[in-house]
């Protein structure tokens, strides 16, 4: 490649093009969202960093959960719905890690939740242990080192893909431990533990080809009424955006579309510069 390519950054809600809050199609359809193709993980800001990048270790009391901060969305394949959190299809409660141990099955996909971070996944291998994507390595942990302070749950059914057995989710996370950096195929802990379950090329690194019509829809739901949509070219991209909104959390999320709403309803109304 030459020379290596800055980091980009993502770019507000104001300066993207975007539908309208109540998610139905105008004539123009929905917009193009964010790639993320040249851009890196969000490892740094895991486990126990700040949201500001500083580096500075959360204490126990940043690591809070507040479930009013769940971002609830959807995504979409063209028409195939392939992924969904909301509280109104899946059981989105969390437990401490030393209760979740008592529900955890091999196989089974973890989440490790905190307010002002990015999720964590990882793949239980059974004995108290996961396997996950930690800075830029693939580890075996016990999953209450795994944690690190945060809650936790299953979500094996947040993905509508179908499951490879128990046995081969395993053997996937297991052979691939040790791997590091360039050695790496995918971009964060949610797209290995979700390759490891469902086996699928889309959650790898250029797993998908970015030409031509965006076939994937990122839903956020605002409401019971009301929902914004933005168009990505690749599964890997949908993941990104979907990985920040809930690093920002609803509040935060919410605030940003508003804002961009706004920016859209002046610029309507701005009747421009008059006749000289």
């Amino acid at each position: 490649m030459g020379n290596q390519m800055d980091r980009l950054s993502h770019l507000s809600y104001a300066e993207v093009p975007t539908v309208d809050p109540n998610g139905l199609d105008t004539d123009d359809g929905p917009r193009i969202g964010v790639s993320y193709i040249f851009s890196s993980d969000d490892e740094e800001l895991e486990d126990g960093c700040a949201a500001d990048g500083r580096g500075k270790e959360q204490t126990e009391e940043e690591k809070h959960y507040d479930p009013r901060e769940e971002v609830e969305c959807a995504v979409y394949n063209r028409e195939e719905c392939v992924y969904e959190k909301s509280a109104k299809c899946a059981n989105l409660e969390v437990y401490s890690p030393e209760n979740l141990l008592n529900k955890c099955k091999a196989g089974d996909l973890v989440e490790f939740v905190a307010s002002g971070q990015y999720p964590h996944w990882a793949v239980y291998v059974g004995d108290f242990q996961v396997v996950h994507l930690h800075r830029a390595e693939v580890k075996n942990s016990f999953l209450t080192d795994a944690s690190q302070g945060r809650r936790c749950r299953i979500v094996n059914d947040l993905y509508r893909f179908k499951a490879l057995g128990p046995d081969m989710v395993v053997q996937n996370a297991m052979e691939q431990v040790g791997l590091k950096d360039r050695e790496l195929s995918w971009r964060n802990s949610e797209s290995f533990a979700a390759w490891c379950r469902f086996g699928k090329r889309e959650f790898k690194m250029g797993g998908e080809i970015r030409i031509g019509k965006q076939p994937y829809r990122l839903k956020i739901f605002l409401s019971d009424k009301l929902s914004h949509l933005l168009e990505f070219q690749s599964l890997e991209d949908v993941i990104m955006e979907k990985r920040r909104n809930d690093h920002l959390g609803r509040t935060a999320v919410m605030q940003e579309l508003s804002s961009h709403f706004r920016s859209v309803e002046e610029r309507k109304t701005d009747p421009g510069p008059g006749p000289e």
